[in-house]
């Protein structure tokens, strides 16, 4: 066997070294590149085959991207102790490694590609999903795939420090935890082609600022590529297209425009549907007929005539709805280039929820619930990253009665997921902190009814729930969508706000952007061209901000801010701290103290390893009886604090009551009540459960307690001592 001398491209990239390795692992496929970047290293993998079918009509382009936790020197979870079905984590890398490179393949091109990439080592700080998206466009560049790229995709932060932000370029996983911005970039030399964010309301400036950084840094990359390209690249074979005989394009035109024209004007979705459809079957039925008296030949041959005249009808249907739009201002609903569709939202919807709300822009609707829970309910995720926990998350449903459709019901897709963490990542940024607002949240946005940016009506949507529910949200968030449309030529261009699902399916993008009035919070863009410019991204910016202002308007009419309390129904929860070394006192030999606690109040109590201890219970009194035994416990006890304890021993002279396991105080007679006591057992029995307040602690910690100034106390809070009962 001969060996063979790899061939390697190396160069610094935001203060490391990025290294593409291609010819000596994977050698049977189309291309292979090994990308390293710090200690992390991902395999990028193509390889082709024949298209699906003989009569394909998409692209057969699969993403897999898959993290091997021995990468990071760790074992799977689970029984089997064997990697399982992709994470949510690995789902959302392979969209986002697909997304840019799905448009860069030739009109017609519809063969097999796979795309595989494996985390091979993994260095806790460089995660791995850029560098994924490098390394894959890097194997197309140089396989024989007709791939028109090469892209590249880089990592921006933000980092504040005592001269200012400063942008970083693929910050670590350390920077980014001090960074108000999370920008995943891709693009080419003619422009970028992905882009995707998480912020804390970064301004429109700002955020095209962070742009010009991140695209500047991927021309260094893109020169690495095309130089390995240049040392190691095939030559491309495209093989067939499979576009329609300039024939059949022809008289479909002839046949269907003038009525298709107008078929697209039509102002609702499901009757502009039907007119199409029957146009289409009409057509193709009577001109395009397969001949099923004739040969095999004969019918293979109408067969595919018919088929190239239903994609020729689908293009000829783009092309009407573009130059609708764009040469006439004509949008299928009826629309201005500008105008939003009709807004009504509600809050409140659902009776047992934590919090909810309906939101409906047009044809797109929205119900969305909100649940408040402890640090119990908190996501664990563990994957090559140290192990974290997630308080927030948002969980995005899309069910085929939202389209009208009969589908299989399945698990979430990838498009779920994707919308999913999109919502969140835009709500994220205006989520308050752990220290101000303790509660697990988790938001559950099902469509019911989508025509067109259902995950911005989940933003919108989630919003008012989480108002609703009382979540002291930093401002409220809207989420609007921005469409592009050319003439035939490519000469006259049009922004739209507000997409339909059309507009989405002919447009050359769908550009979402999230924010409040300050600014952005979470953008997502999918492209269907090439690229777009640095100028036309601050033109969508500009028009996004119009459209989402005029949605807060809508929005702060129905629920103007975050309700002061939170529901009933939720828990209540309360941190106190205790002296570290208590822990152990607290939860007791093998967890018996703690579990008494909460069998005996009713109540969840969480401890922290810093001396945290979260109590959540649904009753007030539950609560302070609780965190009353807790400090009776774990801390000191100090003269004029109150405590719910229980009679655990009577005597001629008073009672001992128990403040906690192990600390008991002792009332006197005279303190049981105001007045005369002839007898301790007319006023207390063993057992009884009572609140009492310490007067005194003594040399010896020997505790003195008092029903009578207690019961006092609360007579005062309650409106006077006047009130205070007699015994």
């Amino acid at each position: 066997m001969s060996s063979v001398t790899p061939i390697v491209i190396e160069k610094e990239i935001g203060g490391r070294v990025l290294r593409l390795e291609t010819g000596k692992v994977a050698k049977l496929c189309s291309a292979a590149v090994i990308a390293t970047y710090g200690g992390t290293t991902v395999l990028a993998t193509v390889t082709r085959g024949k298209p699906r079918g003989d009569f394909p009509d998409f692209l057969g382009l699969t993403v897999d991207y898959r993290e091997k936790t021995a990468a990071a020197g760790k074992f799977p979870g689970g029984f089997k102790k064997r990697e399982g079905p992709p994470s949510e984590k690995e789902i959302l890398t392979m969209r986002m490694i697909d997304r840019p490179i799905r448009p860069l393949f030739p009109d017609g091109y519809f063969d097999e590609v796979l795309l595989q990439c494996f985390v091979l080592s993994h260095d806790q700080e460089n995660d791995a999903d850029v560098i994924a998206g490098t390394a894959a466009s890097a194997a197309l560049t140089i396989s024989d795939v007709p791939f028109e790229g090469p892209i590249a995709t880089i990592r921006v932060g933000r980092v504040h420090t005592d001269d200012g932000a400063k942008f970083v370029l693929n910050p670590t996983v350390s920077q980014l935890e001090f960074s108000d911005l999370d920008l995943v970039l891709s693009g080419h030399a003619d422009g970028i082609n992905m882009i995707e964010v998480g912020a804390a309301e970064i301004s429109e400036q700002d955020m095209m600022a962070a742009l010009n950084f991140g695209y500047g840094q991927i021309h260094e990359v893109l020169a690495m590529i095309n130089e390995l390209k240049a040392k190691a690249g095939r030559e491309k074979i495209v093989g067939d297209l499979f576009l329609p005989a300039p024939e059949v394009t022809q008289a479909i035109a002839s046949l269907a425009e003038t009525r298709l024209v107008a078929a697209r004007q039509l102002k609702g979705k499901q009757e502009r549907n039907k007119a199409v459809d029957a146009l289409r079957s009409e057509i193709l039925d009577q001109h395009f007929a397969l001949k099923s008296d004739g040969t095999m030949g004969q019918y293979n041959e109408s067969f595919k005539r018919r088929m190239q005249a239903k994609e020729a009808f689908k293009r000829l249907e783009e092309k009407v709805t573009r130059r609708l739009i764009a040469e006439s201002g004509i949008r299928a609903d009826g629309r201005s280039a500008l105008q939003i569709r009709p807004i009504e939202g509600e809050v409140s919807i659902l009776q047992r929820t934590h919090g909810s709300a309906f939101f409906q822009r047009g044809e797109t609707q929205s119900i969305v619930s909100v649940t408040l829970g402890t640090g119990k309910d908190e996501q664990i995720v563990d994957g090559l990253l140290p192990e974290y926990s997630k308080k927030f998350m948002l969980h995005y449903n899309f069910p085929p009665f939202s389209t009208g459709e009969v589908k299989r019901i399945m698990a979430p897709g990838r498009r779920e997921i994707g919308h999913g963490a999109l919502a969140e990542r835009s709500l994220l940024g205006v989520i308050p902190s752990p220290d101000e607002f303790p509660y697990t949240i988790r938001v559950v946005s099902d469509i019911t009814e989508s025509n067109g940016s259902s995950s911005m009506a989940s933003v919108c949507g989630g919003c008012l729930a989480l108002m609703d529910a009382g979540v002291p949200l930093r401002a409220p968030v809207a989420g609007i969508s921005v469409g592009r449309f050319t003439d035939d030529h490519g000469n006259k261009e049009v922004f739209v706000t507000d997409i339909i699902g059309e507009e989405d399916f002919f447009g050359d993008m769908d550009f979402k952007v999230a924010g409040t009035r300050e600014g952005i919070t979470g953008i997502q863009l999918d492209l269907k061209i090439r690229g777009l410019t640095l100028a036309q991204c601050e033109k969508i910016f500009v028009q996004a901000r119009k459209g989402r202002l005029e949605i807060l308007d809508i929005m702060e009419r129905i629920i103007a801010k975050p309700r002061p309390e939170i529901s009933p129904y939720a828990p209540r929860l309360v941190t106190i701290m205790i002296n570290p070394e208590k822990i152990g006192k607290l939860i007791g030999p093998g967890g018996k103290t703690i579990r008494g606690m909460q069998e005996k109040w009713g109540v969840t109590i969480e401890v922290e390893d810093d001396g945290s201890v979260q109590i959540a219970a649904n009753d007030g009194d539950a609560m302070a009886g609780a965190r009353g035994e807790i400090e009776a416990l774990c801390e000191d006890i100090k003269v004029g604090t109150v405590y719910t304890g229980k009679v655990v021993s009577t005597k001629d002279f008073g009672a001992f009551i128990e403040l906690a396991p192990g600390t008991d105080g002792m009332c006197h007679i005279s303190e049981l009540a105001d007045g005369y006591v002839k007898s301790v057992g007319d006023v207390v029995k063993i057992g009884d459960m009572v609140k009492v307040k310490v007067i005194l602690v003594d040399e010896q910690g020997r505790i003195k307690l008092s029903r009578k100034q207690a019961m006092r106390d609360d007579a005062m809070a309650a409106g006077g001592a006047s009130n205070a009962p007699k015994m």
